[in-house]
This record gives C-alpha cells, sequence and structure tokens, in this order.
C-alpha cells in the first residue's frame, strides 16, 4: 500500500507519545547531557591505542609496522617508528611509535586499521564528545591522548577483549614455551663432555743397523 511505511512510523511515534503517560519505558526521549544511555559493546566512535600494565609508553601494543597508516582511506594516521626496540606484548622485541598521530576530524569511523592491525593494538573508541575551538589542534590527537589501558578496553569491548587477551596469553606461552626450551638445549650443550681429540702419532726414527 502506498505510504505504509509513513503510516506505521506515524503510529508507532503516536503509541510512545500517548504510552509515556503511563509507562516509563515509553519514553524515549533522554534528558542529554543530565541522563545519558549506556553505550552498547558494538558502538564505536574513533580508533585509540592500547597499553598493557601501568606505564602507558613500556605497555603500548603497537610495534608502528604502519599498516593502519597505508591501509586508511582518509590517510588520518600519521607514524614515526623508532630506531630503538623493547619488548611487546608477547615479550618480542620490537620498535614502537616514536609519533603516533590521528586527525580525528577527518576520521571516519571505518574500522578499517583495527581489522589490518596484526598486534590487537589499536581498537575502537566509544567516546564522541570530543569538541573542540581548535580545529587543528584539539583534534588532532597524538599518542599519549590516544593511549588507553586494557582495562578501559575491557569496560567497554568486554567480550572483544577477552578473546584478544587470550589469544595473547597463547602467543605469550609458547614464547616462553620457545625461550625455555632454547635455554634448556644451551644448558645441555655446554654441559656436555667435550670429546677428546686424538693426539697425532709421532713418527719414531728409523733403527741403524749396527755395523759387523
Amino acid at each position: 500500500m502506498l505510504g505504509r511505511g509513513i503510516v506505521e512510523g506515524m503510529l508507532e511515534t503516536a503509541r510512545n507519545f500517548l504510552g509515556s503517560y503511563v509507562s516509563r519505558e515509553r519514553l524515549t526521549t533522554v534528558q542529554y547531557p543530565e541522563e545519558r544511555l549506556a553505550h552498547i559493546e558494538n558502538a564505536r566512535s574513533f580508533p585509540f591505542l592500547v597499553y598493557d600494565g601501568a606505564d602507558w609508553q613500556a605497555g603500548m601494543r603497537c610495534v608502528s609496522c604502519q599498516i593502519c597508516e597505508k591501509e586508511c582511506p582518509p590517510k588520518c594516521i600519521y607514524i614515526e617508528k623508532s630506531v630503538d626496540k623493547k619488548p611487546d606484548a608477547v615479550g618480542r622485541p620490537q620498535n614502537y611509535p616514536k609519533v603516533f598521530n590521528i586527525d580525528v576530524s577527518v576520521c571516519m569511523s571505518c574500522q578499517i586499521c583495527v581489522e589490518v592491525c596484526p598486534f590487537d593494538a589499536i581498537k575502537m573508541d566509544v567516546e564522541y564528545e570530543l569538541g573542540a575551538h581548535d580545529r587543528f589542534g584539539g583534534l588532532l590527537l597524538d599518542k599519549q591522548r590516544l593511549s588507553k589501558s586494557n582495562e578501559y578496553y575491557h569496560r567497554i569491548h568486554p567480550t572483544e577483549a577477552a578473546a584478544v587477551d587470550a589469544a595473547l596469553a597463547e602467543e605469550r606461552a609458547k614464547m616462553q614455551a620457545k625461550q625455555q626450551a632454547a635455554a634448556a638445549a644451551a644448558a645441555a650443550k655446554a654441559a656436555a663432555p667435550v670429546a677428546a681429540t686424538p693426539s697425532a702419532a709421532i713418527p719414531s726414527a728409523p733403527a741403524t743397523e749396527g755395523k759387523a
């Protein structure tokens, strides 16, 4: 029927309007900012960098592989790689970002940076109140402003964060087992007795026959 969708929408609006006088569940309007709706787990706004532990610099998962920078459609990510290395989330020595900037005024929240990251270092935030008077400085986030703890990640995306932690724990256990096996092999090799090398036979002098 022509206009059926419009009629159904108006009926839903009328149902909520009249029902709000008798049922609080029909109060669909939220008095923002005094009242706020809880974020759903699949909500997303802009990317942030995950770090483990208490120190955001030492625990940063990002190894500056620059895949997210290359894959970003609006090119709003800028990364400079460090020259030295530090242990990553599973204990491997890796580079880290000397500079990591995201211009959220350009970011389109497509989540491609999250999908291509092989280290689970960048995730999508749910924070949306990012208004600023300075369009360039206020919305250009550096790595310190982008860094948020793994505990924060668990609060906003608990199911996803738990799966990531389980995968990282498995990788960490494999790395530790590999290191222990290598250390045991090195110790066994060092403890093995050195085989004695046979000394070269010294040729004896020819016997001289006595004269009759």
